[in-house]
């Protein structure tokens, strides 16, 4: 992620319970994140959390079903993370605390949203809609650091914010991938350094 907290810990399940939704969200965006899209089933599924595949296609008859929860749920853990982050702080501080967002797993764990992109011919129309919504909340987030950076002069820009949170955010998921395969976590940190200007001497 991973650039999302991990969902909390959950414990295999003997049925249908008030939990076994969350837990089958929770355990399917590991499967994704490991195997991508098409790499799991829902036998899979039912073997991870505990439960028959009945009990699974109560919550989500469709795998396209559970697919949109995950998205969603992702998305909502991610936002909140990332709004998290001090709004009051100065630009470059700002995208530092965004940063450490990923860098803190990077190497090995991948963003679930990136992995099902690169999904992005197999999932349903509806995930790929899911999956724009993620990436542009990320870059609308990314837009507004970009543009108080260009002002202040903290961040390199090329003059468009909007074209400088999309490029990053694209970099980013690369970034993520490509830290699994090396089990080089730096990879990601560069990525964010590339758009930090030096602080000017006084």
């Amino acid at each position: 992620m991973s650039d999302i907290p991990p969902a909390p810990p959950v414990a295999k399940s003997s049925g249908v319970s008030g939990n076994t939704r969350e837990q089958l969200i929770a355990h399917a965006q590991t499967l994704i994140r490991e195997r991508g899209y098409n790499g799991f089933s829902y036998r899979d599924l039912a073997e991870h959390v505990g439960v028959k595949t009945a009990s699974i296609h109560y919550h989500f008859p469709q795998k396209e079903d559970l697919l949109l929860a995950a998205v969603d749920d992702y998305t909502g853990r991610a936002m909140r993370a990332v709004r998290g982050v001090d709004e009051s702080l100065p630009a470059r501080q700002r995208l530092d605390q965004y940063a450490r967002l990923f860098t803190r797993t990077a190497g090995d764990q991948v963003c679930m949203c990136g992995m099902l992109t690169a999904d992005f011919n197999s999932v349903p129309d509806s995930v790929r809609t899911a999956l724009q919504t993620f990436y542009r909340q990320h870059e609308t987030w990314l837009s507004k650091v970009f543009a108080e950076g260009a002002r202040d002069g903290t961040l390199k820009s090329s003059g468009d914010p909007h074209a400088d949170a999309r490029a990053l955010f694209a970099a980013l998921q690369g970034a993520l991938l490509a830290s699994r395969l090396f089990q080089a976590p730096d990879r990601v940190q560069d990525v964010f350094a590339s758009v930090q200007r030096e602080p000017q001497p006084a």
